[in-house]
């Protein structure tokens, strides 16, 4: 796969909320989790499972940093 998103963070999936439409996705990249709102069809199209391997591909034009 070819992809022009250069913030790519594999992980491993933690847990699936379906909700009709829209599948929640949560993925542990190393000590950190991503959440993220797919649709239930690209979920299933994908065979997402918990516990398997998934990569976050992130492309923004705004990413804010805060100090805790």
């Amino acid at each position: 796969m070819k992809a022009s998103a250069r913030n790519k963070l594999p992980g491993i999936i933690t847990d699936i909320k379906r909700d009709g439409l829209m599948a929640q996705i949560e993925l542990k990249v190393g000590d950190n989790h991503i959440v993220a709102m797919i649709t239930a069809e690209a979920c299933d199209e994908m065979g997402l499972k918990v516990g398997g391997r998934a990569t976050a591909l992130i492309k923004s034009t705004s990413v804010m940093i805060v100090t805790t």
